[in-house]
């Protein structure tokens, strides 16, 4: 199974703020959202990641005062990403390894949707789900 299979079943939606955004705004999207992580964007361009984990942190070492600064100066600069053709197995070891838990997914330089591990997960299951019912027909007509 590839990227592009979870995305054509999750949906292409990106969530993201601009570099100057204040990290309380993007602390309320990322609740509104019911979602753990933000692409921090200009001019189409991916300049970072915010994750929850990154506002945990930076919260822990400098307290509420934070929660005024924006958010390129929290953010994960660094961002790891995949393309649509990667598989899930190429992922979730990439996540794995590098114990970060959302993936945004690039198109040649044009961004086309964010996994996290939340989603391989939920593919996983279905997947497995699928090929037990698979399993039980088969043995049934067999």
């Amino acid at each position: 199974m590839t990227v592009r299979a979870i995305l054509d079943t999750k949906g292409h939606q990106i969530v993201s703020v601009p570099l100057e955004a204040k990290l309380s705004e993007a602390i309320k999207l990322l609740g509104e959202r019911k979602i753990g992580a933000v692409l921090v964007m200009s001019q189409g361009r991916i300049d970072g990641i915010l994750s929850e984990r990154d506002i945990v942190r930076v919260l822990g070492e400098r307290g509420a005062a934070v929660l005024e600064e924006p958010v390129s100066a929290v953010m994960t600069r660094k961002v790891v990403s995949c393309r649509p053709n990667d598989t899930v197995a190429a992922i979730m070891e990439m996540m794995t390894l590098g114990k970060f838990r959302h993936l945004p997914v690039l198109e040649g330089e044009r961004i086309v949707g964010l996994i996290s591990i939340g989603d391989v997960v939920k593919w996983r299951v279905q997947e497995y789900e699928t090929e037990q019912e698979a399993l039980r027909t088969y043995i049934k007509t067999a």
